[in-house]
């Protein structure tokens, strides 16, 4: 580590796994959470939340998953049972639901039900064979796309979205802009810690023309 002109260099060749995502942990903030559900060759019913998610692409639908394996290097049930059935569900985590979420993320044996121990509801899928969680406020069934595996420790997942199930005071049908405030939706953010969305400001881009010219004054957004 290295500091110049006020920043701390990090070169991550230098740096162990576990730090390295400290480091990215804590400053790609915030991130949002896949509760992910899935379902075995046996027919339990899984649910994990993960962060390293996000939509990748609107055509085709796809978003990707970072599913971290067991430190024996083995799948975790998440990442077995999208293997071996070729589907999972992303729900997304709202802020009525982030005790239950909190206690999917235990480290259960795979014969437990997540969702059962939470208290929540599985509801069958329409498009694939894993259910989704019937409190969440916006399911997304997806069909295994394609695996990346980038190292023996972690697995990237991408899902082509085939239907969404979203609660009908959050969007509405005609335009397919959805309300951030009804959603209430959670990001996560380093250690423990997580982040609403309601600190939220409108910023259009602005036409080549309204660019201010170098040394005027730029418009100030949000708080600052």
């Amino acid at each position: 580590m290295t500091i110049h002109n006020g920043y701390h260099a990090f070169d991550f060749a230098d740096l162990s796994a576990r730090e390295a995502y400290k480091v990215m942990i804590g400053t790609i903030v915030p991130r949002p959470i896949a509760w992910v559900t899935t379902i075995s060759p046996d027919g339990i019913a899984n649910a994990a939340p993960y962060s390293f998610f996000n939509c990748l692409s609107a055509d085709p639908p796809i978003l990707a998953l970072g599913v971290e394996n067991k430190p024996d290097r083995s799948f975790k049930d998440t990442a077995y049972n999208i293997r071996m059935t070729e589907c999972f569900t992303v729900n997304i985590v709202d802020r009525a639901n982030v005790a239950a979420m909190s206690v999917t993320a235990a480290n259960f044996a795979p014969q437990v039900d997540e969702l059962q121990m939470a208290g929540l509801t599985a509801v069958a899928g329409d498009r694939v064979a894993c259910p989704r969680i019937a409190e969440a406020p916006v399911a997304f069934e997806c069909e295994r796309y394609l695996g990346i595996s980038v190292s023996s420790a972690r697995e990237i997942i991408l899902g082509r979205i085939l239907r969404a199930h979203i609660r009908e005071d959050i969007i509405d049908p005609d335009t397919f802009y959805s309300d951030h405030e009804k959603l209430d939706a959670l990001g996560r953010m380093g250690g423990n810690g997580y982040a609403g969305t309601f600190d939220y400001f409108d910023l259009p881009t602005p036409s080549v023309e309204d660019v201010p010219h170098p040394g005027k004054k730029h418009i100030t957004v949000g708080n600052s």
